[in-house]
């Protein structure tokens, strides 16, 4: 089976789980949302995980895929 999409790699899906998780982390903390620095860097990075599988996956290289 031939992926078309990004969204179908099984990586993508754990990477939007991750983020969803960290969100509802900060979410449910007090002392979390009170260092919106921190908060900022850690939605930051997990966003990027998202963004740099997206951005490898539309490459079409698997050599540049990796890069990502």
């Amino acid at each position: 089976m031939k992926l078309s999409r990004f969204e179908d790699l099984d990586c993508w899906k754990e990477a939007r789980q991750l983020t969803r998780q960290i969100y509802e982390a900060i979410g449910l903390s007090q002392n979390w949302q009170k260092d919106f620095r921190l908060c900022g860097q850690i939605q930051g990075a997990a966003i990027s995980v998202m963004a740099n599988i997206a951005e490898g996956f539309a490459r079409h290289s698997d050599k540049e895929f990796v890069q990502f």
